[in-house]
């Protein structure tokens, strides 16, 4: 059975900033149900509740080196449903704050914040009793944890320490945010200043980047699927560590996220008033749910109306900004529009502005309804994902599974997964836009309206209804990709 410290700095329910919360749940969790032996890696943030957890107990102490001192950190562990999880805690460090930075933008020492927890995560099998073989590293909190494995732990004796005879996993879900840092940080995380270079090195663009640091050293590197993996080694496609992903080629790693089907069922989902799946004879119940969507909504009745909608924030990362330049000219088309997240004051306040000029054109929710999100993905026909850079986000897949088409940027990384319908009828999963502009957007939305009125959209959703991206199938992949990593380790 294969030992899994799972490092994360988010897991819905507990904590939950980004996609990647819910990423870390179902992976952690289909990873235990295929016979990993998993333990959760966390810190212990402010919304992280302990409350919430069953069996709570402490394991002990570690002083973990903090330039020329030392920073205690307490570890406990607890259950979350079928899942253990070890909470690291500090409260200056943790307890007081969220995982990144608050409404004034990131903390300025999130780089001392996760080189104490990487030291801390490195030490804590050993007080765990707790042999691991493969620490899989979520993201770029995450990312020095490879490099301190490889100054620190890697060439002791292999009876040591039961981290020496690990290897380490680090995945990249959203490669936009590297973690980038001056370098004069190096020696008070313990970092020798000859790593500070680009080649095998944590350098780039003159900073300190913690990305590439898990990126250069960890045993395996992986993303979010095949194709991306190919695509960030392309020239201006990863986001600057393209020669990193290119000399690392052999060790990268591309796998799908998968979708949890026993909550995203169109066929028994309770918040629906109809069923619907691949096996319908018709999609007579995702136009009763598109009916009822509308009435809920208040939105214009009309079966003939393309209903898209957008899951997610309202910012620049989700591609809502090329939404809300080009907004009011996508409601003047015969097109209903549901947007459903969070922003700052000054978008949420011209979302409603427009939602009161264009009534039973646009809905706006504020903030993220579970019960909610059920309903638009039973009832909508596209779902907005215009994002110039897809991280792992999973909704595509359950988009598909509801009978929505997803619009993506034709160079997010999606796009091999998500063949073009319209260029690609007999494939077609998905309908791309292009250039990345608001008026391309617009141009998408356009064609994707024309595209709803032909025959060919029937079977465009029916393909989409019969693909198979659930976790049980994602799970088989990271057995695999680990299996790499322990042999690479016992080969070394």
């Amino acid at each position: 059975m294969v030992k899994v410290a799972f490092v994360t700095p988010e897991l819905a329910p507990l904590v939950r900033r980004t996609n990647l919360a819910t990423v870390a749940l179902d992976l952690a969790t289909s990873l235990k149900r295929s016979g990993c032996d998993v333990r959760i890696f966390m810190p212990r943030t402010i919304q992280a509740d302990p409350a919430a957890l069953t069996n709570l107990e402490v394991l002990g102490r570690l002083q973990v080196p903090d330039g020329n001192t030392k920073t205690e950190i307490l570890l406990r562990q607890g259950q979350l449903g079928e899942l253990k999880l070890v909470l690291f805690e500090n409260p200056r460090l943790f307890g007081e704050r969220y995982p990144y930075g608050d409404e004034n933008g990131p903390y300025a020492d999130n780089w001392r914040r996760y080189a104490l927890f990487a030291r801390a995560v490195l030490e804590a099998p050993q007080l765990l009793n707790f042999p691991v073989d493969v620490f899989h590293c979520m993201d770029w909190t995450t990312g020095l944890i490879p490099l301190l494995h490889r100054l620190e732990y890697r060439d002791k004796q292999r009876d040591s320490h039961p981290t020496t005879n690990a290897g380490t996993f680090f995945s990249i879900s959203n490669l936009a945010m590297q973690g980038e840092f001056e370098r004069e940080i190096l020696p008070k995380i313990g970092v020798p200043h000859e790593f500070f270079r680009n080649l095998e090195g944590v350098e780039h663009a003159s900073k300190v980047n913690f990305v590439k640091a898990g990126a250069e050293f960890g045993t395996v590197v992986g993303t979010h699927s095949p194709t991306y993996a190919l695509t960030i080694q392309q020239r201006d496609r990863g986001y600057g560590l393209e020669d990193t992903f290119q000399r690392r080629k052999k060790e990268l790693v591309g796998i799908h996220n998968g979708v949890d089907y026993s909550a995203w069922d169109p066929n028994k989902d309770p918040l629906l008033p109809a069923a619907f799946s691949a096996q319908s004879k018709d999609l007579a119940g995702k136009a009763r749910c598109k009916q009822i969507l509308q009435e809920g909504l208040r939105l214009d009745v009309s079966p003939k109306s393309l209903v898209a909608c957008h899951i997610g924030r309202w910012d620049a990362d989700s591609g809502f900004d090329l939404l809300a330049e080009v907004l009011g000219s996508v409601l003047e088309r015969d097109i209903e529009l549901i947007v459903m997240g969070q922003g700052g004051e000054d978008i949420s306040k011209r979302l409603r502005t427009i939602e009161g000029t264009f009534v039973g054109r646009l809905r706006v929710i504020g903030g993220y309804d579970a019960a909610a999100a059920h309903k638009i993905m039973g009832g909508a026909d596209l779902l907005l994902l215009p994002s110039h850079y897809q991280p792992a986000n999973p909704l595509f897949a359950v988009a598909l599974r509801y009978g929505v088409v997803p619009m993506i940027y034709n160079q997010g990384g999606l796009e091999q997964t998500l063949p073009d319908a319209i260029e690609n009828p007999a494939e077609g999963l998905s309908l791309h836009f292009s250039p990345y502009t608001g008026d391309g957007l617009l141009e998408g939305l356009v064609r994707a309206s024309d595209h709803f009125r032909q025959p060919e959209w029937e079977a465009l959703v029916k393909r989409g209804l019969a693909q198979d991206f659930s976790w049980e199938k994602t799970a088989s992949e990271y057995h695999k990709a680990y299996r790499r990593v322990t042999r690479r380790i016992r080969g070394r």
